[in-house]
């Protein structure tokens, strides 16, 4: 059984070629690949028409690579040609960063485009997440994440690209969620329904409806200044959220160790991983 599940609208030359590095990953590196993934603005769900492809990965290495005393590089990197861009994290430094608060391996593990996959790998990876992700660790990520992006891209109060906008409106409106959803740790990543969810101002969505239809039918949507429902929308969710998730520490418990080793421990045992 496997979870691969990619749209028609992807395109069939792009994902053989996705296929062939993972392939190609799997031999060089004598690793297996139980999770692959398409992150990015594909599978957030505001795609343009010349997005790129960005396909990520988790892999395992075999028991003897974990027992030399050179330890292996815990990124694989596949060279970026034009609009394709194929790398992935070993399993113990995507366990690490979950734990530290970093949402990323959260989003893929929740993506919907799946080039390849092991059902009790991820089943087992996203049980671990429900469990032991932490709030406020994920909440200070995606305010570090949006106010970045805000401070990169807008802080000149000029001209700025539009498509860049999205960059850190995604981050405001995934704390908005999480203030209103108390009791969750995980915001939606399909873009419009978290939109839908975190129930923006009326002038803040109009706007972001208007943005999407028009970014996923042209390929460059040029440089205006940022709108102002936009930029007060962003600038309000992280004024509020900074005080409530700013200066978090990671604290992993020795609860979450264990699991995460007995985690690593039967992902590199198991013979059922596609390692074709």
């Amino acid at each position: 059984m496997t979870l691969r599940n990619l749209p028609d609208s992807f395109s069939a030359e792009t994902v053989a070629n996705i296929d062939a590095r993972l392939r190609a990953v799997c031999r060089e590196h004598d690793v297996a690949i139980p999770l692959a993934i398409e992150s990015g603005s594909r599978a957030w769900g505001f795609p343009s028409p010349d997005s790129d492809y960005d396909c990520r990965f988790i892999f395992v290495r075999p028991v003897d690579q974990h027992l030399s005393p050179w330890p292996r590089r815990d990124v694989i990197e596949t060279p970026l040609e034009g609009d394709l861009d194929v790398n992935g994290w070993e399993l113990g430094k995507a366990l690490k960063l979950l734990l530290k608060g970093n949402a990323v391996i959260i989003e893929w593990l929740r993506s919907p485009f799946v080039y390849r996959g092991d059902p009790w790998f991820r089943d087992e990876f996203l049980a671990f997440a429900d469990r032991f992700a932490n709030r406020d660790l994920i909440g200070r990520h995606y305010l570090h994440l949006g106010e970045r992006q805000r401070r990169v891209h807008f802080g000149d109060g000029k001209l700025v690209p539009q498509k860049k906008i999205f960059y850190a409106l995604r981050p405001a409106a995934t704390l908005r969620w999480l203030r209103l959803h108390p009791e969750a740790a995980v915001a939606p990543m399909h873009f419009p329904t978290l939109m839908a969810e975190c129930e923006p101002p009326a002038d803040v969505a109009a706007v972001t409806a208007d943005l999407m239809q028009r970014k996923a039918v042209t390929r460059e949507l040029g440089a205006e200044p940022l709108p102002a429902p936009i930029a007060a929308f962003i600038d309000q969710e992280f004024e509020i959220a900074r005080p409530v998730f700013e200066g978090r520490l990671a604290i992993i418990s020795d609860e979450a160790r264990r699991e995460a080793e007995r985690f690593v421990r039967e992902a590199t045992g198991r013979r059922s991983l596609d390692n074709a």
